[in-house]
């Protein structure tokens, strides 16, 4: 009898842990962070940060909008340097040689543009931007048990051909939020690796969850750089003049 009632508690059990689906952790992790509701409801995004290089701290302000505008200044020895700006048209950035915008190539501005909907978060109604969802399973990441999420968004394109555009995503199992996204390089000096980004520190910000800290390098290099948020501030007043290419004049 002890054995049957035994078994029957393991058969229950394992029919829970399938029952188990992405869509119910999402659905956690967008009701612990602040709900579906005000996440749809967030217009922008004004982050100031800091990262540390050779021991100095150097500030950054990291624009992001709805309408897809977004921009990275970086204050470094009195000047502003901008990298990743769009601003509805161009992708482009500062060149740290010569401190002159320059526009990004058709490929990359096309394949930034396939991102466009993915403010405020990649999983917010997913399923209407034509991206797959699939729990993998469970994995740990520096002692935290984490479910397992691959990302499926619209493919790149790398060299004029498609190119899976694939990221794992790793959800606390207690708190449902992301402690680390991998994803691998499709070009460039470090295509075929896979970067990994750890975030850690939430603290709500008018009631919705942000990580305050963050930390990006290549799985396995043992080299990071950390980027810590210093504030959040929810639906700011930009100007257009941030996200402005500049003129050759």
């Amino acid at each position: 009898m002890k054995k049957l009632l035994l078994l029957a508690l393991l058969v229950f059990v394992s029919a829970g842990v399938k029952a188990q689906t992405a869509d119910d952790i999402l659905a956690k992790y967008f009701e612990n962070t602040g709900g579906v509701d005000k996440w749809r409801a967030l217009n922008g995004l004004k982050m100031s940060a800091k990262v540390n290089q050779m021991g100095m701290d150097i500030p950054l302000t990291i624009y992001q909008l709805k309408d897809g505008r977004t921009a990275t200044v970086i204050t470094f020895q009195g000047k502003e340097v901008k990298q990743g700006v769009y601003d509805g048209t161009n992708l482009w950035s500062t060149n740290f040689m010569t401190m002159k915008a320059e526009k990004s190539d058709a490929e990359s501005t096309a394949n930034f543009k396939t991102t466009l909907g993915d403010f405020p978060d990649p999983f917010l109604d997913y399923k209407s931007k034509g991206y797959k969802v699939e729990l993998l399973g469970k994995e740990t990441v520096e002692g935290t048990e984490c479910f397992k999420i691959k990302l499926t968004r619209k493919p790149l394109m790398v060299d004029g051909k498609p190119q899976d555009n694939v990221a794992f995503y790793f959800f606390d199992a207690n708190d449902f939020v992301p402690v680390m996204m991998e994803s691998e390089i499709t070009s460039g000096q470090g295509k075929g690796m896979t970067s990994q980004s750890k975030m850690s520190d939430y603290q709500e910000v008018n009631g919705l969850l942000f990580p305050f800290s963050t930390t990006m390098g290549m799985k396995g290099a043992g080299q990071a750089q950390s980027i810590i948020t210093t504030a959040v501030e929810i639906n700011p007043t930009v100007t257009p003049a941030v996200f402005a290419l500049p003129s050759d004049k």
